[in-house]
This record gives structure tokens, C-alpha cells and sequence, in this order.
């Protein structure tokens, strides 16, 4: 369990898979960017009239944004194995 998400919680039955469980959101919020991006699925309704655009639109971008906002058990993660 990460240490420094264990020590703001406190101890508790069940709090080591809740720690674990934050960590999954950023990959899986990131592989469902990607697949949105590289999907090839019918594009939003406002921007099918918009040729050349970027594929990171829609929900792709949306994945992509919330796998940056989950960073925070990862980033502490990785800040408490370097201390």
C-alpha cells in the first residue's frame, strides 16, 4: 500500500485495496483516451462538419484530462519510494 496515502487515511480494514484501487484510474483513463483518439467511431454531431482536426476531441480528450487529474496517488507514489 502507498505509504503516504496509508498515513492520511490511517489504518482500517479494507484501506490497503482502496489504495491500491486509486492508482488504477490514471491507465485506464489513459487507455480509454486512446482508444477513443484511434477508435474511428463517428465523430461528435457539432464537429462532423470539421475535416482535419485533431482526434484528440471529444470524449478523447475528455479521458485524456481525467487521467491528467488522477495523477496525484501516482505522483505520491513515486515521492514517498524516493524519500
Amino acid at each position: 500500500m502507498p505509504a503516504s496515502v496509508a498515513d492520511e487515511r490511517g489504518p482500517g480494514i479494507g484501506r490497503g485495496t482502496a489504495d491500491w484501487l486509486c492508482l488504477a484510474a490514471t491507465p485506464v483513463f489513459a487507455m480509454m483516451a486512446v482508444l477513443s483518439a484511434t477508435s474511428g467511431g463517428e465523430p461528435d454531431l457539432l464537429c462532423a462538419a470539421v475535416h482535419g482536426t485533431s482526434p484528440l476531441n471529444g470524449m478523447a480528450a475528455m479521458y485524456a484530462l481525467m487521467s491528467v487529474f488522477h495523477l496525484a496517488p501516482w505522483l505520491r507514489l513515486i515521492a514517498a519510494r524516493r524519500a
